[in-house]
């Protein structure tokens, strides 16, 4: 005879549980309003169901083993954790302000960098971010409570209650494995989208993941292997096949000298900004206005932010999915541009007048093929930061372009054709020495009727003291050393057979409302525009990440382009397009030839795609279009597809160094 449940009982016993142990219970409350708050701080996102069941079962797990201890030692092991949680919260909501995406364990090995930019640390750090350090100082004075009111919490022997939840948490960990998608999965694994993993399975399964795929190639390279290679050889049998199609600029720059300069954090919207009619980059409206501008390009950074730019442009591969390559992964084979210069008997070289070994770039830049690397000891470098030549990080950017002039002439004169990359410093956040940027007014001025209709002049300093007014002050100085720079090289003959190449490397990360009192303040009313208003401005949503581009300018004082290229490209672009205006059989760029006919696609490293067509983002797997044509599912599944195998072929070739080992190899390629 079966014997039939007492769900009285059962409803008796729970209600017992909750409660004698409420230490237990506010402990779980408060873990999961940690991991809430964290969301809700960071991606917006703090209610979805799976997050909050993932972080609950953290918990819970956590929680169960405190039934294994002695009952008065329960609610410090409870104070840790929360501790501990706090702690993380802190740290990931500071970090996102600085990258969007999240702490990862591989970032210790960058983590010595962090008092050279400590500036710019301190500018992202504001009070509201450790609200998180409520929690546990709330859980003392509910025990101190508890204490004085002389209530005793946990059950005596609790071991029964350890297997009754390590039960419920096995239940609920089916359930939920059950309910996840292969799409699910795949994104869980490959954390390619940081911000997708925490919005879907919550902070603590997201930090239990990445100590898992950080330390895995630890102990074994092996892992994943067969699979990445496999993927490797097929995915370059297709590229090898494709025909390389001769066009206008091909080889068009064939034997000239190539000078890149790296434009720390210029972006793109500041090509023809005027305030007061005054234009705060005169020098690169100029220069993009004779040369060829390409005015959709993109950086592809992930947290290496300027040394993800220089490896994705010299390679024209992604950054890596965890940690950084300049630092995890600086010692593997790429062919880089410096090797490709090299290789055609060009001398080549980097110039940065910061630490040779920020970033690593004394070993990565080796590494890519520049012989020489001119880094801070080359320079005289001001000792006191009040010192009008010492701005940002260090040396200021009009004294790095005079001192380096010399250098570049004495190379010019020896070791000729040379190939080049100067990285420009001063434009560098937190933009606030604006005291040595010069005068750059930021005060608008205007005019209005007066009740007696006569014209008044006024002033409003709406962008004074912000973050984005002290940015174009900042950029405004920038431009400017390079507008001298320029004409001292072109004074001195010194361009007349060099081809020179200035990109942005990444966005200066302006806080969002900064844009809009930028674009939609009106200053009559002391207001901003009103979002229903057709004059309106949208700097949110996914309008904030297509602000992101930055400028790429194609230039030689004695030639005349006057083209615009409104194509998108990305930063992997840039290595197929210049070896193909010098001649150069380029191999594994995962980009293309922007004058080619392949359209033009950006896959950022965290699985969003930018076409002319569409803008895909992975988080929410939702686009918008910038056509009134039908935009096919079949075109966004095509573009998804595309970005996962460009994501997962270069993650292989950095991690398992697979152009050393396999590149002798032959793959099939296997159209569909």
């Amino acid at each position: 005879m079966k014997r039939k449940l007492d769900y009285k009982k059962i409803i008796n016993s729970i209600k017992e549980f909750l409660i004698n142990n409420r230490l237990f219970l506010i402990f779980i409350f408060m873990c999961l309003l940690i991991g809430f708050l964290l969301r809700y701080k960071t991606i917006g996102s703090p209610i979805y169901i799976r997050g909050s069941l993932s972080d609950f079962l953290v918990v819970l797990l956590i929680g169960c083993f405190s039934f294994l201890l002695k009952r008065e030692s329960r609610y410090m092991y409870y104070f840790i954790w929360i501790t501990f949680f706090s702690v993380l919260a802190i740290g990931n909501t500071v970090y996102y302000e600085f990258y969007q995406s999240f702490l990862s364990i591989n970032l210790l090995g960058t983590a010595s960098m962090v008092g050279q930019v400590n500036d710019s640390l301190w500018a992202k750090i504001h009070l509201h971010q450790f609200i998180y350090f409520l929690f546990p100082i709330a859980y003392v004075f509910i025990h101190k409570s508890f204490n004085k009111r002389k209530i005793i919490d946990g059950v005596e022997n609790g071991k029964k209650s350890f297997f009754y939840l390590l039960g419920v948490f096995v239940i609920l960990l089916v359930i939920m494995i059950s309910t996840v998608t292969s799409t699910d999965k795949s994104r869980f694994v490959k954390l390619w989208n940081r911000e997708y993993v925490v919005q879907k399975y919550g902070l603590y399964v997201y930090t239990i993941n990445d100590l898992v795929q950080s330390i895995r190639p630890t102990f074994s390279m092996a892992f994943g292997y067969d699979e990445a290679a496999y993927r490797f050889r097929n995915y370059y049998a297709c590229r090898f096949e494709e025909k390389k199609e001769k066009n206008k600029y091909t080889n068009i720059f064939k034997g000239k000298n190539v000078l890149f300069i790296h434009a720390e954090s210029i972006q793109n919207f500041l090509i023809d900004l005027k305030i007061n009619g005054k234009e705060v980059t005169p020098n690169l409206n100029k220069i993009a206005k004779k040369g060829i501008y390409f005015s959709k390009f993109y950086p592809q950074i992930s947290v290496g932010t300027s040394s993800d730019t220089e490896f994705t442009l010299n390679t024209g591969l992604m950054p890596s999915s965890s940690g950084t390559v300049a630092v995890n992964y600086f010692d593997r084979q790429y062919y880089g541009l410096p090797n490709y210069f090299k290789e055609l008997g060009y001398y080549t070289f980097s110039a940065h007048a910061n630490n040779a070994e920020y970033w690593n770039r004394k070993a990565m830049h080796k590494n890519l093929g520049y012989m020489d690397f001119y880094a801070k000891d080359k320079f005289e470098i001001p000792v006191s930061v009040d010192d009008p030549e010492y701005i940002g990080l260090g040396l200021s950017d009009k004294s790095f372009f005079k001192q380096f002039t010399p250098i570049l002439s004495e190379i010019e004169s020896n070791k000729q054709p040379f190939f080049g990359t100067i990285i420009t410093l001063s434009n560098h956040s937190p933009f606030a020495d604006v005291e040595k940027y010069g005068e750059f007014d930021v005060t608008m001025h205007y005019t209005y009727k007066d009740d007696n209709n006569k014209k008044v002049e006024a002033s409003a300093e709406y962008l004074e003291g912000t973050t984005m007014g002290n940015y174009i002050k900042s950029a405004h100085y920038a431009d400017e050393a390079l507008g001298e720079f320029l004409n001292s090289l072109e004074k001195d003959g010194l361009l007349k057979n060099t081809i020179v190449i200035i990109y942005g490397d990444h966005e200066a990360r302006l806080p969002k409302k900064d844009f809009n009192i930028l674009y939609n303040y009106i200053p009559e009313e002391n207001t901003t525009i009103d979002p229903e208003d057709e004059d309106y401005y949208n700097v949110y949503g996914y309008n904030y990440d297509l602000l992101k581009n930055t400028p790429l300018i194609i230039y030689n004082p004695s030639q005349k382009y006057n083209r615009e290229i409104t194509k998108v490209m990305g930063m992997y672009d840039v290595l197929p397009t210049v070896a193909n205006m010098f001649g150069i059989n380029e191999k594994y760029a995962l980009g293309h030839d922007i004058f080619s006919k392949h359209e033009g696609m950006v896959v950022f490293p965290n699985g969003n795609v930018l076409t002319n067509k569409v803008y895909y983002s992975d988080l929410n797997d939702e686009y918008i279009t910038f056509t009134d044509k039908p935009i096919e599912m079949d075109y966004i599944n095509e573009l998804k597809k595309n970005a996962d195998d460009i994501l997962e072929v270069s993650n292989g070739i950095v991690v398992h160094d697979l152009i050393k080992k396999e590149s002798n190899k032959i793959g099939v390629c296997e159209h569909e």
